[in-house]
């Protein structure tokens, strides 16, 4: 089905100037009993602030052990004892908050998600985030209240445009969360067979970017491996082309190419649901997207030896924001336009589209 944007409903409240902070709670273990509190989070959590970070927390008076606020970094804990950091409220980053109902049944809803906008809570974005419209809208009693709970059964990046598929009950939650698992499932296991593999997919996505340079071929199909660097700034890891990485798998096919600025749209058919793959495999064919500021030709990161010290620390303790690019940034051109989907109780197939502007 498709849909122009004059006529779809949309839904989506302003943001509040600052957010309501958060709690992290921690459980002390009999293998942490003896340590002190600054012992304790300074290696446990020295990813989220540095020592002196810690102990700033500490003076702030934002950690407490069993309710009671902790003066003394020294403070010695117990087993069982109920240690929690409250992180102060602040003003998250700009992010859009209007979103457009593309398709909505009893069962799942298909928003069109705008650049510049979270769908889960992380790092900075933890209310400026699509779950969070989601859930203020069912507070005020609107029509995606009728079933519980509304969530995303799958991300897209921030920077990001389009489809974003959301379930409306734990049934249809837990089924389309599978149709997403077992399509990245069947690549690696299925990479040779390509019939086959379409046979067994209950959820095709796809998408059009505009990527830098001229791409000669009409189809480039893409399988290069996908695995985690260590990268400053980003916990766990940056994802990046690796041959040890973990299968995947696009199909690009050339919509129009535009040799006067050299750039090229294209649309992507990903047949697995690896973290940012369009972004890695258009570079790592040397065609990275338009505007992308962290991955480069290759598949890698731009100023991959950039470094955070220690000395560099926030108001409210934690690392400051790094120099260098990260994966939620926004600039580049991606837009899910349209999704495949066999219905997840009557397996009727659907078909989401939205169509985007080049720009």
């Amino acid at each position: 089905m498709s849909n122009s944007s004059s006529s779809l409903a949309t839904f989506g409240e302003p943001w509040p100037d600052y957010n309501d902070g958060l709690s992290y709670t921690d459980l002390i273990p009999p293998s942490c009993s003896g340590l002190s509190v600054i012992e304790y989070y300074s290696k446990k959590h020295h990813n989220s602030a540095p020592l002196h970070g810690w102990l700033q927390r500490i003076q702030n008076e934002q950690i407490t052990i069993d309710g009671v606020v902790v003066k003394d970094p020294n403070t010695i804990l117990r087993d069982g004892s109920v240690l929690v950091y409250h992180r102060l409220p602040w003003k998250e980053p700009h992010a859009p908050y209007q979103l457009q109902v593309l398709f909505e049944d009893d069962d799942l809803v298909a928003l069109n998600k705008p650049s510049g906008l979270q769908v889960l809570p992380g790092g900075l974005f933890q209310q400026r985030t699509v779950l969070t419209q989601l859930q203020w809208h069912i507070s005020k009693g609107a029509s995606l209240c009728q079933q519980p709970h509304p969530a995303p059964v799958h991300r897209l990046g921030r920077g990001t445009s389009g489809i974003l598929l959301c379930a409306k009950t734990q049934f249809a939650k837990s089924r389309l969360s599978a149709y997403f698992a077992d399509g990245t499932s069947a690549v690696g296991n299925k990479r040779s067979n390509d019939a086959e593999l379409n046979s067994t997919r209950k959820i095709s996505k796809y998408y059009r970017a505009l990527v830098s340079g001229v791409i000669d071929e009409d189809q480039v199909i893409i399988d290069q491996p996908i695995g985690l660097v260590k990268y400053p700034g980003v916990a766990k890891g940056l994802y990046v082309a690796s041959p040890s990485g973990k299968p995947a798998l696009s199909k690009v096919s050339i919509l129009e190419r535009d040799v006067k600025v050299s750039s090229t749209l294209v649309q992507v058919e990903i047949q697995s649901g690896r973290p940012h793959q369009i972004r890695i495999h258009l570079s790592f064919i040397g065609h990275p997207l338009i505007g992308d500021p962290l991955y480069v030709a290759g598949g890698h990161p731009n100023n991959f030896n950039a470094e955070l010290t220690d000395e560099s620390f926030a108001q409210d303790g934690g690392y400051r924001r790094p120099e260098n690019p990260v994966p939620g940034d926004c600039g580049y051109h991606l837009h899910a336009h349209r999704l495949l989907l066999a219905h997840p109780i009557t397996n009727e197939v659907n078909v989401p589209k939205h169509e985007v502007n080049k720009g």
